[in-house]
């Protein structure tokens, strides 16, 4: 199977694909392709004989978007019906999951939020938290430290993000915490009685 360049009028949609991107992902997609619009050429819109696409759908769509008039494709002309239908769910099943500890120390979630990763995380130089290498062990075991990332460095899926603002918010009004800061630690404070 060969990489070819074509007009985007002559790929037709699929009616079947079961997986859809929207709203902001969406848009974010038609970004990424503005931006770097090489990438279409490494991962390509796959096709069937009759230009139905098969792997691609949402790429087709947001080049579309993007005032684009072709595309790169490959044309997988040699399967059956049945492997057609696989192919369409495979290709739009996630093989894995991130590592979340390696997103949060790693990357900058400025970029992973660009480039369409539903990450979000708490700097914990924004949290004003003390560390002083003077305090006695009883203490420093009470104290929340720059080693307890899983409390602080979050890296969540988007809906947990909403959970979470939601509830700090609650917590906000209702203590009446200006910083949304307070409302973290309201959250741990409770949290650990």
């Amino acid at each position: 199977m060969k990489i070819e360049k074509v007009k985007l009028s002559k790929i037709k949609s699929n009616p079947n694909n079961p997986r859809i991107i929207k709203d902001d992902k969406f848009f974010m997609l038609v970004k990424s392709i503005k931006d770097f619009p090489q990438m279409l050429d490494i991962r390509p819109i796959v096709v069937n004989k009759d230009m139905m696409v098969l792997g691609g759908n949402m790429r087709l769509k947001a080049c579309l978007e993007a005032g684009m008039t072709e595309a790169p494709i490959i044309v997988a002309d040699n399967l059956t019906e049945e492997q057609q239908k696989e192919f369409l769910i495979k290709d739009n099943v996630s093989g894995g999951q991130f590592d979340w500890d390696i997103i949060a120390n790693e990357w900058d979630s400025d970029l992973l939020l660009e480039w369409g990763v539903d990450a979000w995380s708490v700097d914990l130089d924004t949290l004003n938290i003390e560390n002083s290498e003077n305090e006695t062990t009883s203490e420093t075991n009470n104290k929340i430290t720059d080693d307890d990332y899983s409390l602080f460095q979050l890296v969540m899926l988007h809906e947990n993000k909403i959970l979470l603002q939601d509830t700090l918010n609650n917590i906000k009004k209702n203590f009446l915490f200006e910083k949304v800061e307070d409302a973290i630690m309201e959250l741990v404070r409770t949290y650990n009685k």
